[in-house]
């Protein structure tokens, strides 16, 4: 599995939404069932999917799709 379909298949599986629906777009403002435990539930999902620990200060950056992909490239994600 790539890294982008690892990405991917936790924001489905914790968001409960369709991968369709993952573009530029996506956001904790847009998304209904983006609240704060699931952000956290996101936060482990990628910390465990990545073998990274992210810094709080990109814990509370981490607000979008897009976001997302930038704050794993600090810590040498490749999607």
């Amino acid at each position: 599995m790539s890294n982008l379909e690892k990405y991917n298949k936790t924001f489905v599986e914790v968001l409960n939404v369709e991968e369709s629906e993952l573009n530029a777009e996506f956001s904790f403002e847009t998304v209904g069932s983006w609240d704060s435990i699931a952000h956290m539930t996101l936060v482990s999902g990628f910390e465990d999917a990545f073998d990274i620990m992210l810094d709080t200060e990109d814990i509370l950056n981490f607000v979008s799709y897009e976001a997302g992909k930038a704050i794993l490239a600090k810590y040498d994600v490749e999607l």
